[in-house]
């Protein structure tokens, strides 16, 4: 495990909070990060207003569904892929250059900030790290927080999608018996006990049950390497250990906590691919079989 992969990841709130230290404009030369707000969680229609009333000084809402996501449909889920075109326009506007830092958190450990963490990766930012803990960090440690709303100056960040693994629905079938499809839900989703939003309930056959909120401690924050490595060495993977590594993927509901899930493997330096289309796609394919109960 290499704490260096780690650090590519994760930004901790003492970290953060020096390098604010030196202004809140997203300037490359000065080292400051653009802030990027992902305030979402399943079933939550008042991230703006929460963002209004208390945020990161300098931090930027983005918006789940308008910014990090296309227009969902039957056929590519809840929450597909945004257009190179569209991105750029959402990430222009949020200040972000060519050369920017980017420092993206949410209230929920990072499982909805992750879903800017992997897009800005994929399109090809490079530097963009998750506060680890996030906001809930941030105020434990006695920081301040800005009310209203902030726009920053636009930025020019040319994008390019391409820089980090996908899956489609067939690749995620044949992931499952060649390799190991992680399903980032909930237990009881993967199961099948129960589907609060998609029309079938359980799971890819051969999928593999990893539920994101287990990637965290209890105060939010990501878990140590060592117990992230006993974690998905319990789910078969080999961390950086010298074993073979069979190919990884990880699909949710949408694909949004799925990407948390990707930043905690590549924690341990685990490449995976995201099936963005994830269950919200694979569930209304009546042609896709689906599995229930606790085993893949």
């Amino acid at each position: 495990m290499s704490a260096d992969a780690r650090s590519r990841v994760l930004v901790s709130v003492a970290e953060l909070a020096a390098d604010l230290q030196l202004g809140t404009d997203p300037d490359p030369a000065a080292g400051v990060p653009v802030l990027l707000d992902v305030r979402w969680a399943l079933g939550m229609t008042d991230g703006r207003e929460r963002y209004l009333q208390g945020h990161l000084p300098g931090a930027v809402f983005v918006d789940l569904e308008a910014e990090l996501a296309a227009e969902p449909s039957p056929d590519e889920g809840r929450h597909p892929l945004p257009s190179a075109s569209s991105f750029q326009r959402s990430a222009r506007a949020w200040g972000v250059r060519s050369d920017s830092r980017v420092v993206v958190y949410d209230t929920v450990g990072g499982t909805s900030a992750a879903r800017a963490w992997w897009l800005l990766r994929y399109f090809g930012v490079r530097d963009v790290r998750l506060l680890d803990g996030g906001l809930p960090a941030w105020v434990r440690a006695g920081l301040g927080l800005e009310v209203g709303d902030v726009v920053h100056p636009p930025g020019d960040v040319v994008v390019r999608p391409g820089h980090l693994p996908v899956l489609d629905a067939d690749d995620a079938a044949e992931l499952a018996e060649t390799g190991t499809l992680l399903d980032a839900r909930a237990a009881e989703r993967y199961r099948g006990e129960t589907e609060p939003v998609d029309p079938r309930a359980g799971h890819v056959p051969g999928a593999v049950s990893a539920p994101t909120a287990e990637n965290l401690a209890e105060d939010g924050t990501f878990l140590d390497d060592d117990a992230l490595g006993a974690r998905f060495a319990g789910l078969g993977l080999g961390v950086a250990d010298g074993r073979d590594q069979r190919a990884v993927g990880v699909y949710c509901g949408s694909g949004v906590t799925a990407s948390h899930e990707i930043a905690a493997l590549a924690c341990l330096g685990i490449p995976a691919a995201l099936y963005p289309g994830s269950w919200s796609q694979w569930s209304n394919d009546p042609t896709r079989p689906v599995a229930t109960g606790a085993r893949p």
